[in-house]
């Protein structure tokens, strides 16, 4: 029996706290491409497939400005438990173009997709030109994949004159058609920046616009059951579209694993810490799997490392982070309460301390004109009404809220620094919002530092809505909250040196496909003028 075999009684015997262990589960796996390449694989000439191998299409993610991943699965039958495919290794050829047409071929090379990292294919491509567009496709005996279309960052020192790109989250398959990606797909953006709830855990259930393959009774949690869910997310034909026009950034937040999960800490507290861990190491893998991610992100066990840096040039530097995997438990029980001591304690994190001290070095060292955080879970202290019994208003205890003490010291550092124009992005939430944040957001006669971007759901929570009446209680209550909206849809972002603009498109019905979209409001921040500004 194999190391990865052996993992969950390990763990199990050792109870749940082998770092030991861990490692070495993390170092089989990266092991595995070398091990492979060192004997013999199934070859081009002698494999066949049931199916089409590429029914997952093609996607590229963490461009750099010489360098980038392309990224493929092979999964002849996507819906079906071994996917269509045997414990073989698969020789898997890729190449990349100057041209659309393929017609001028710059590179080429072989991969092997092995079934411990669920017959994926991770390329790292490197001597690329800067800031410019490139097309590439794989082949896997007769097959070909479709021809994606990828692009590098600019040179770091440069000064590029626009950025356009888009942010997403929260896609419940189950809730909806992803019609916005079928217009983001139109927009063109050189980039897309995804904040996390990819798939969604939860059973089958019934009476569902779309209908989750896996357990009908609980929800995913094992390896195969992980992969099995990303599968079935990324057969979606506008989502795979989207991935084939453009590179991606990734980050997760809670429903790739468990909801409202914290670092070790189950939401059901039944749970044994063991069997949460190798869940999560279950997770993380798959998760792995599924995204243009490079090798440096190869999980070790329940760790992966997701958070990054990215520059676009000297216009924009990007902070992807995790706000899951190192935070602290959430205070209160993860119930709303006021910001209480508990929720003020200077120990709660959602960072932990490796992933700030990485943050605030990253973000003084920054020559950006625009210092960005895409991050998951709301970073304005936005008050919601208490009750008859006890009125004093109330705040969300997964969000920063949470971690206020840690979120005003991070806001303090941006005014103390002079980081120059700071932005958040955000998704989770299921709604849009636009924040001015200020150190304590409480306190309205005092500066604004940074501006918050919230973007609503793909599809999550079904329908939404427009509710002028709500945003006025909320805005009331919240002088920091310059826009809400509970449609859902996506964010359109345009960069320039003088300015950022931000264009909240929405989808009028996510429950048949085809659903009209429009253009719902739009924000500007002029560069060195924090705030949020409506056009």
């Amino acid at each position: 029996m194999s190391l990865l075999e052996r993992l969950p009684q390990a763990v199990r015997h050792e109870g749940g706290l082998s770092r030991r262990l861990f490692v070495a589960y993390g170092a089989v796996l990266a092991a595995l491409p070398a091990l492979a390449a060192r004997s013999a694989g199934t070859t081009d000439s002698k494999i066949s497939f049931a199916a089409d191998p590429f029914q997952l299409g093609v996607a590229s993610g963490d461009p750099e400005a010489h360098s980038v991943v392309l990224w493929t699965r092979l999964c002849p039958k996507p819906l079906e438990p071994g996917y269509g495919l045997t414990t073989e290794r698969v020789s898997v050829r890729w190449e990349l173009s100057e041209t659309e047409s393929m017609s001028r071929i710059i590179q080429r090379g072989t991969a092997l997709a092995l079934p411990q990292l669920g017959h994926s294919v991770h390329v790292e491509v490197a001597g690329l030109k800067p800031g410019r567009h490139y097309w590439y496709r794989f082949h896997a005996g007769p097959a070909t994949s479709p021809i994606g279309r990828t692009r590098t960052l600019p040179e770091p020192d440069s000064l590029p004159s626009v950025l356009n790109f888009a942010f997403a989250s929260c896609q419940h398959y189950e809730d909806g058609h992803y019609t916005a990606y079928e217009r983001m797909a139109q927009d063109d953006p050189d980039l897309v920046f995804h904040l996390g709830d990819y798939i969604y855990e939860g059973p089958a259930k019934a009476n569902k616009v779309r209908r989750h393959t896996g357990p009908t009774k609980t929800r995913i949690l094992t390896l195969e059951d992980y992969r099995g869910r990303h599968a079935l997310y990324r057969s979606d034909r506008h989502l795979q579209e989207m991935h084939r026009r453009c590179p991606w950034f990734v980050t997760w937040d809670d429903h790739e694993f468990d909801n409202n999960y914290a670092a070790g800490v189950s939401e059901v507290s039944t749970v044994n810490p063991a069997d949460f861990l190798i869940q999560r190491a279950a997770a993380y893998q798959a998760y792995y799997e599924a995204m243009p991610l490079r090798a440096s992100c190869l999980p070790q066990g329940p760790h992966l490392q997701l958070y990054r840096k990215a520059s676009f040039g000297r216009l924009a530097e990007f902070l992807v982070l995790d706000t899951r995997q190192y935070r602290t438990d959430q205070p209160n029980g993860d119930n709303n309460k006021p910001l209480n001591a508990a929720a003020l304690d200077p120990r709660n994190s959602l960072l932990g301390a490796e992933q700030r001290n990485w943050m605030d070095r990253s973000l003084i060292a920054s020559q950006a004109h625009w210092n960005v955080l895409a991050q998951q879970v709301m970073m304005g202290l936005v008050a919601f009404p208490g009750t008859a019994k006890d009125p004093e208003p109330i705040y969300s205890m997964d969000q920063w809220p949470g971690a206020a003490h840690e979120r005003m010291a991070l806001a303090r550092f941006w005014a103390d620094r002079r980081i120059p124009n700071p932005i958040v992005l955000t998704g989770d939430i299921h709604s849009n919002w636009v924040n001015d944040l200020r150190i304590d957001d409480r306190k309205p006669e005092t500066p604004v530092v940074a501006t918050e971007f919230v973007g609503s759901s793909i599809t999550s929570g079904g329908n939404g809505k427009d509710n002028p009446e709500a945003t006025a209680k909320l805005q009331a209550m919240n002088p920091c909250v310059r826009f809400f909206n509970r449609e859902r849809g996506y964010v359109r972002c345009t960069v320039t040196p003088q300015s950022w603009r931000s264009d909240y498109v929405a989808v009028e019905d996510i429950l048949k496909p085809g659903g009209r979209t429009t253009v719902r409001q739009s924000f500007l921040v002029e560069s060195g003028k924090p705030g949020a500004q409506a056009v």
